[in-house]
């Protein structure tokens, strides 16, 4: 006699498999952005690119071209909440990127999640907020040093954006070190910060992992001779999935810069403003081979070159 359970238990343990070969889930809040350049549109480029799935949670939007932001339009906090915690009572989130949220209720409404998730990292990106009113950026940031940064586990920033942030009345006569930066931080509960732009001599920029005792990682990169818009989120947003995919920070911190550099070196030019990352660089089909005769391109060989950038595997099967 068969048995009439049998279908709804063939149908479990496919369900039990596919949940085991799924890929990290990284919920990123962030700003929608129609020109492509930054925002929600590269972190779930960022993050696909990465081996994770984004859980992408709208903000607000911004008013912009690939050369400026315009205005911006924030989401009512209700509205960010709803989304968010839709998701997160649905899927196991791995890790959580903070982008530009637009408002200090915003900033309130996200704090108050991840304090509700607090055994989730919470990776922090704080962008160049110059473009807006100042009055705005003061509330803006006080919120976010209020609220936010007390639950951040890694805070990322550049070098001059961090340093008028963190340290505004700086006194020394030199400029501050990555380390400087990290103890102004931690002072604020953020146990790790990632410094990135810093100049150095021979137009080089050097990316500092630090903590306030410890230099945990650096690299350094040749400077583009160009302006791009949306690096910082694409760094971000690869880091978090970098950790959400079982990588240790200093191994993560790593890749995502190379990700980075690979992404600004492939960029191109969509409108008249600034050069855009390829955020997926790595799925363009080789020119030379498409040139090639057939008979070339299915011989192969061990000649055939190898890609730029070496997706990692998705190393956490539970979350």
């Amino acid at each position: 006699m068969p048995n009439p359970n049998l279908p709804h238990l063939e149908s479990r343990q496919l369900q039990i498999e596919e949940d085991a070969a799924s890929p990290a889930c990284v919920m990123t809040f962030n700003a929608n952005d129609a020109s492509g350049a930054g925002g929600l549109t590269a972190d779930i480029a960022a993050i696909a690119s990465a081996g994770a799935h984004a859980l992408a949670v709208v903000t607000g939007a911004y008013v912009r071209d690939t050369a400026e932001i315009l205005d911006h339009f924030a989401f009512d906090e209700e509205a960010v909440t709803d989304q968010a915690r839709a998701a997160l009572e649905d899927m196991p989130v791995a890790a959580i990127k903070v982008g530009f949220v637009g408002s200090p209720e915003n900033i309130s409404t996200i704090a108050q999640i991840a304090s509700d998730y607090s055994d989730i990292p919470l990776i922090t990106y704080m962008p160049n907020l110059s473009w807006w009113d100042e009055s705005e950026i003061d509330s803006y940031l006080d919120a976010f040093r209020e609220l936010l940064l007390p639950q951040t586990t890694l805070l990322v920033g550049n070098h001059s954006s961090l340093w008028r942030w963190l340290l505004p009345d700086w006194p020394g006569e030199r400029n501050p070190s990555a380390r400087d930066i990290a103890k102004a931080a931690a002072d604020l509960g953020v146990p790790y910060t990632l410094v990135t732009g810093i100049p150095l001599p021979d137009q080089f920029i050097d990316n500092v992992l630090a903590t306030p005792q410890a230099v945990l990682y650096s690299e350094k990169f040749e400077r583009f001779e160009a302006v791009f818009s949306g690096a910082g989120d694409t760094l971000c947003a690869a880091l978090a999935a970098l950790l959400a995919n079982g990588h240790d920070l200093q191994a993560a911190t790593a890749e995502a810069l190379t990700y980075l550099d690979h992404s600004l070196d492939a960029g191109f030019h969509p409108g008249m403003g600034n050069i855009v990352p390829d955020r997926m660089f790595w799925a363009q089909t080789d020119v030379d081979a498409d040139d090639a005769e057939p008979d070339e391109q299915a011989e192969g060989g061990d000649d055939a070159s190898p890609p730029l950038f070496d997706l990692p595997s998705n190393g956490t099967t539970k979350h």
